[in-house]
Formats: C-alpha cells, sequence, structure tokens
C-alpha cells in the first residue's frame, strides 16, 4: 500500500506501471533524501498507469511512436494548442524561435492553409531548446492524447478509474506530470473523500487557457478553478523554460479562502520538463516530505 502515487504525463503508451517505477521511484527517493525528508522505498511509490488507453492496436510505428506527419494534425483543439506551445516558445525564447505569423495557424480559413501553418509551427517549435531533437510524430502524438483526454468522455472515465484504483487509505500524496497533473487534479476534485492531503503538481498544463483550464471538470466558476477536493497543500513545479506549464503561477487561478497554491521554479537542465529530473530536485522533495509529514486528515 503506497503512501505517494505518481499519475505520469503522455507519451508513455508504449511503456508500462512496473517499467516506469523503476525509472521514478529511484528518482523520487533521491529528492526527498535531499532535504533529509523519511526513508523510504521503492514499495512507498505507486505508479497509476493509464498509457495503455493511447496505444492504438494495430498502429503502423516508427522507433516506438506512430508515424505523424503535419497533414494529421486538422482538428482546431490541436491547432490551437500547438499555436500556444509556439507562443509560449517564442515568449521564453525569441532568439531561438520565431514568433507566430497573425495571419497563419491561428486564423487559417482554408483546409489547404492548415498543413502549412502547422509545418511552420512544427519547424518554429523545432528550434526551442525544449523542444529540441523531438520530432514531429512525437510533438503531434502528445497534442493528440491531451485532446482524446478533454474531449472523450470514454477515455476520460477509463484514465481516471486506473487513479482511483491506486489510491488507497494510506496514500497521502498525489503527485501529477504534465497530462497527469490534469488527471490527478480532477480525480481529487472528483473524490474529497481520498485520504491525500497533498497534490503535487509538475509541469503541469493546468492554467492554459480556454484548451485546458475551461475544460477541467469541475468546470471553473468566473475564472476561478476548484480546489481539488480534501487537499490541504498543493504545491505546484515547474522549470521557467517548460513551454507545456504555459501558466507558471497555478495559484491565482485557484484560490480558497483558506489555503493557496505554492507556486515553485526549479532548475531541471536541459530537460525542463522530464519527470525524472522534477523528482530529483529538492524542491520537489521537501513538497512531498512535507506531505508525508502531514499525516491523515
Amino acid at each position: 500500500m503506497a503512501a505517494i502515487v505518481i499519475v505520469h504525463g503522455v507519451g508513455n503508451q508504449y511503456l508500462g506501471k512496473y517499467t516506469l517505477h523503476s525509472s521514478v521511484a529511484p528518482a523520487l527517493l533521491d529528492g526527498v533524501r535531499l532535504v533529509d525528508g523519511p526513508a523510504l522505498k521503492p514499495d512507498d511509490v505507486e505508479v497509476a498507469f493509464y498509457g495503455h488507453w493511447f496505444r492504438p492496436p494495430g498502429t503502423t510505428s516508427a522507433k516506438g511512436e506512430p508515424a505523424y506527419a503535419h497533414r494529421d494534425v486538422t482538428d482546431p483543439f490541436e491547432t490551437e494548442l500547438l499555436l500556444a506551445l509556439w507562443r509560449e516558445a517564442n515568449w521564453l525564447e525569441p532568439d531561438r524561435v520565431p514568433a507566430p505569423d497573425p495571419t497563419g495557424i491561428g486564423t487559417a480559413r482554408s483546409k489547404a492553409a492548415v498543413p502549412y501553418s502547422v509545418q511552420r509551427a512544427l519547424y518554429a517549435l523545432s528550434r526551442s531548446s525544449f523542444l529540441a531533437g523531438v520530432a514531429d510524430r512525437f510533438l503531434i502524438g502528445v497534442l493528440k492524447q491531451v485532446h482524446h483526454y478533454l474531449t472523450d468522455d470514454v477515455v476520460r472515465a477509463s484514465v481516471q478509474r486506473e487513479i482511483a484504483d491506486c489510491v488507497t487509505p494510506e496514500t497521502r500524496v498525489l503527485v501529477g506530470h504534465s497530462l497527469g497533473s490534469v488527471i490527478a487534479y480532477e480525480a481529487l476534485c472528483a473524490h474529497p473523500e481520498w485520504p491525500v492531503t497533498t497534490l503535487v503538481t509538475i509541469g503541469s498544463p493546468l492554467g492554459i487557457p480556454n484548451l485546458v483550464f475551461d475544460r477541467l471538470r469541475p468546470a471553473p466558476q468566473a475564472g476561478r478553478g476548484s480546489w481539488p477536493g480534501g487537499v490541504r497543500r498543493w504545491h505546484n513545479l515547474c522549470d521557467r523554460r517548460d513551454v507545456v506549464a504555459l501558466a507558471k503561477r497555478l495559484a491565482p487561478l485557484f484560490p480558497d479562502p483558506t489555503r493557496t497554491v505554492d507556486d515553485v521554479l526549479v532548475d531541471n537542465g536541459w530537460r525542463a520538463h522530464a519527470l525524472e529530473h522534477h523528482l530529483t530536485a529538492a524542491e520537489t522533495g521537501a513538497a512531498i516530505a512535507e506531505g508525508l509529514a502531514g499525516g491523515a486528515r
């Protein structure tokens, strides 16, 4: 029975619960050790794995990823999310990433214009430090996974069941990475009776307006998101260069009369969004150690 449950991010559909555990559990233990936190064992950490819900059967793949191309990005949700990432990358690194053309991807009216605009966005993002070396097919796959979770009720419910199956009476800390932070947040909102007292979100896209924030369940009211269930403390960590964590501060979006989101910046080196780099950070270790010390509600 694990005290800590980790909800992974996108792009892990070809891995599994135990495969991920072998890398993320030691990383988490390293982070907690840095702050002289409680002595932990790998068995104290559980991975809530949902990646298999995004693994299409029989898909022709190249190097483990579906062979997506720019022509596969036609849904308005996916093109808008791609544009949001492009804008953030340009804002973070204007010397490396060209600015989006206001007449391009976000405003293209004809179907013929969309593939060209997507090509330009993918090219621009490939020049960012954040996505250097990342193949287009992987990035497009990320767009599609986020899209499917937020718009497909069957997928959403199936993923949520995976999280619920991992939370036990002993669980005190829920850690959500990337899309996993959205999933973890919604799970806690749906289950205020859970014993989880601390939520740790890392590299979170929760604050992306319209595409993510405004599609959360429960839906935000007057621009304010609900506090997640019975959580006492919420720590939100991201690298300042993380394009996915577009809104670096979540506290203004999730206000509560008695609690606030603790927004913290970390330095993850050249892998700004990597789960393992986040978990080995002292800041993340401190957040998890504090949650473990808090005990039951």
